[in-house]
């Protein structure tokens, strides 16, 4: 995990991304609580939808930890990620569409190299994930996102980045509420 220093300052331009459905900035948001800012792959990606489940598991757990969850994703049309985020039952939820991916460059967030994205615990993860915890199988299309974009997540509080974890495999598995347990909000 990379722990961000504390006096980490924002991107240019991030304050003034909209999240949806509450039409809040992401500034306004980080400065009335903390932010779990959840940077997802894309919505075929058997992870991303792994990391939705974990995230609706331990939802009551975060938002009691303070926390604002919001997620970016790179779905161009917001009925593609409702769908989503219902199906999971994480609906309604702040995200950000993203799909030009200017949020992902700001914060650091690349593509993935093939030893990222492929590889024996690919397949391993891939596996556990897809079958035995039933998320299906990795799918791509143009208006979900890109494949090969690394995930990362951030905690961010009054304008500052107070800890982040990058992903370093695609399949990594993030603990979301250690996340936030870190920064000692």
């Amino acid at each position: 995990m990379e722990k961000a220093p504390s006096v980490s300052v924002m991107p240019t331009g991030w304050e003034r991304v909209v999240s949806q459905p509450s039409g809040d900035s992401l500034e306004k948001l980080s400065q009335e609580s903390p932010v779990l800012l959840i940077f997802l792959r894309h919505f075929g990606c058997t992870f991303c939808r792994e990391a939705l489940a974990d995230v609706a598991n331990k939802r009551t757990e975060l938002e009691d930890m303070g926390v604002r969850i919001v997620f970016v994703h790179m779905a161009a049309k917001a009925t593609i990620a409702d769908k989503f985020f219902r199906k999971y039952k994480l609906y309604p939820i702040d995200h950000i569409p993203d799909p030009g991916k200017q949020l992902y460059v700001a914060f650091g967030l690349g593509r993935g190299t093939p030893a990222q994205l492929f590889g024996l615990m690919n397949w391993i993860r891939g596996f556990e994930a897809g079958i035995i915890e039933g998320h299906g199988f990795a799918y791509h299309n143009e208006d979900i996102g890109d494949g090969f974009q690394m995930p990362g997540v951030f905690v961010l509080h009054q304008g500052r980045i107070k800890h982040s974890f990058v992903h370093q495999h695609a399949w990594d598995r993030p603990d979301y509420a250690e996340i936030v347990r870190c920064c000692s909000l």
